[in-house]
């Protein structure tokens, strides 16, 4: 059976973190819902924006009402203090989607860009402009908005293969 699903794409970010909701509807065809960002304060510790990022999603989740959760992989890094950071964020992501029973779904940053603009080493700016296309988007969505819309936009992509070939 053929429904609508609200998709709730996450770009992690210890500092900034961006969030796409999107609808795919019983056609196939996306509609845009939401997107933005919830930021940490800097000057906080670490722990604390760690719980401004959880409360910033949560309430994002209570706003929007996704059914599921697409969030992209970490990336390898050359600093690992920042990979372990970025990690730390993806956690209490992960977390906020689980408490309010979403089913996370996990993509890696060269799965998304093939999704959306048909190569890995698409830049953020061509995942901008496709976003904004296929979404039908006035105007370019922020990179880290634009990054989320297109992790939520992969998961729809092999929602609907997954569907073809199974």
């Amino acid at each position: 059976m053929d429904f609508n699903s609200r998709i709730l794409g996450i770009d992690p970010g210890s500092r900034i973190t961006g969030y796409g909701v999107i609808e795919k509807e019983s056609g196939g065809r996306l509609k845009f819902v939401a997107c933005g960002v919830v930021k940490s304060t800097p000057s906080l510790p670490f722990p604390e924006r760690l719980m401004e990022i959880y409360d910033g999603i949560c309430e994002v989740i209570v706003k929007h009402g996704p059914d599921e959760a697409a969030i992209e992989d970490v990336f390898m890094s050359k600093n690992a203090m920042s990979a372990l950071k970025l990690g730390h964020a993806r956690g209490v992501l992960i977390l906020a989607a689980i408490k309010h029973h979403l089913t996370v779904h996990e993509y890696t940053p060269l799965t998304v860009k093939q999704s959306v603009v048909g190569h890995g080493g698409a830049d953020k700016r061509q995942v901008q402009h496709m976003i904004k296309s296929l979404l039908s988007l006035s105007g370019l969505p922020g990179h880290d908005a634009s990054d989320a819309l297109a992790v939520a936009v992969c998961h729809a992509n092999m929602m609907r293969f997954e569907k073809e070939s199974g």
